[in-house]
């Protein structure tokens, strides 16, 4: 690909104002799409049955296992499993530093880190661990960091870098170069758990091995845990919750970029629609292309010892939303998924538009706009997305987790949807989706087969 249409992730502002045009697009997605006109007109997209039976990918795209769950890392421990969500950042020497997500609980030890027994464990230092589990329980979810040369299409370096967590899901790139990752568990502190899970964790992208000293941005909140996204203009963290009847929140720090100073959680509500359910399960209270005007309700008590941080806030007004997951930020604007919305439940995507004095007493006078933006009414068109990116020519592509067939999908600038990979090794999510920061390499996992991906290939088919 041309290196002047290579994304710079590096630039962050670059890279969130794609969003506009790129779900500009996701707006069609609605039951009323022709199948017909899936694929974009400009050149053939169809794709090529792999005799590997391992991914379908178009014409002249090839695909690369770069990673497997168990191999050796560069600092004794083992790759763990189930990987989920993954930041990419510039490194040193043009190589490329991605931090990892691992979506997993105690057990099994399948998984682990440590070994099929963790065995390993007494190898590392458990003070680095946020939760040893007294040295019989420890949380097996974390990050990995690797470091990835595209020249040779290598992992040259992977590590543990965040260790002892508990499910991490998914999480967001931020504009001064880490990444956060957040646990999508509130397990409680009990005799073979140590903490209390459902934080948010700082990730820096450094090429360094080493694992990171685990403390949790507590003012975050705790709450099942899916993505952020920050606002680059004021350092405000957005913050999707997993869970069926869950909330939208923000987190305004004290600090930019210091996010354990401390700062206000709130909960997003609809101005004179106290509790709006946004979910349409059972009836239509929310319609495509309806701004609504919002308000913010501070939280007390974040760290929710009942875990019912989303109650009490929907108590209070907040708006319910239906299993909130990728979210990614644009200009001036963001858009999140809630993956079972829908009178079908095939998935939502919603807009939240920020007010000019966006965080500041000045926005009651011009308050920011929730609207909802798509809504899935074909799961052969779109099922159940979750994580989600933006490429570097605009389009939106997503990852589909529905336990049935899944699909990387892609929208283009002209509102056409199509299919870019299809999984045919198993019935496992597609997750992590993200760009190198050159735009030449399509970082994913399949997250059940425990396996990380490198896409290749002709990207610059898209850029015309």
């Amino acid at each position: 690909m041309q290196e002047e249409r290579a994304l710079k992730r590096r630039d962050f502002i670059q890279q969130s104002a794609l969003i506009s045009l790129g779900f500009l697009a996701l707006a069609r997605c609605t039951g009323s799409v022709d199948k017909g006109t899936k694929t974009p007109p400009d050149f053939d997209l169809s794709l090529k049955t792999d005799p590997q039976q391992y991914m379908d990918l178009p014409d002249g795209f090839e695909y690369r296992i770069i990673s497997r769950v168990g191999e050796k890392m560069d600092d004794g421990f083992l790759v763990p499993g189930r990987a989920d969500g993954m930041g990419a950042f510039s490194g040193p020497d043009g190589k490329v530093i991605v931090v990892r997500n691992h979506e997993n609980s105690p057990l099994p030890l399948d998984y682990s880190p440590f070994g099929k027994k963790n065995e390993l464990l007494s190898q590392g230092d458990l003070a680095k661990l946020y939760d040893a589990g007294n040295s019989e329980m420890p949380g097996l979810g974390g990050t990995t960091t690797f470091i990835y040369n595209e020249s040779t299409g290598q992992v040259e370096r992977q590590y543990l870098s965040l260790a002892g967590t508990y499910r991490n899901c998914a999480g967001g790139v931020t504009p001064w170069n880490s990444w956060l990752t957040c646990e999508e568990d509130v397990t409680k502190k009990s005799d073979k758990i140590e903490k209390d899970h459902g934080f948010v964790f700082e990730i820096p992208a450094t090429d360094q091995i080493g694992i990171v000293d685990p403390v949790p941005i507590t003012a975050m909140g705790r709450f099942n845990h899916e993505a952020v996204a920050v606002d680059p203009k004021t350092g405000i963290v957005y913050q999707t919750e997993d869970a069926g009847n869950g909330l939208f929140y923000r987190y305004i720090p004290e600090v930019r970029g210091q996010l354990h100073a401390g700062g206000r959680l709130q909960a997003l509500a609809i101005i004179d629609q106290p509790g709006l359910d946004t979910r349409n399960w059972e009836s239509a209270a929310v319609r495509i292309g309806s701004p609504l005007q919002v308000r913010w309700i501070d939280m007390d008590d974040v760290l929710s010892p009942a875990d019912d941080l989303r109650l009490r806030g929907s108590a209070a007004g907040a708006a319910r939303f239906a299993r909130g997951e990728g979210i990614w930020f644009g200009e001036d604007e963001l858009y999140f998924a809630c993956t079972n919305g829908g009178p079908k439940r095939h998935g939502q995507v919603f807009r939240y538009r920020t007010a000019p004095g966006e965080g500041t007493p000045d926005e009651t006078q011009t308050p920011g706009t929730l609207e909802l933006f798509a809504e899935s009414e074909d799961k052969t068109v779109l099922h159940m997305c979750d994580n989600l990116t933006i490429a570097p020519w605009g389009d939106v592509l997503l990852c589909e987790d529905n336990g049935e067939l899944n699909h990387i999908r892609g929208i283009n600038r002209d509102g056409k949807i199509y299919d870019f990979a299809v999984n045919r090794s198993s019935s496992s999510e597609f997750a992590g989706l993200v760009f190198s920061p050159s735009g030449k390499t399509l970082f994913v996992n399949i997250q059940e087969s425990g396996e990380t991906v490198a896409i290749t290939g002709p990207w610059e088919r898209f850029s015309v």
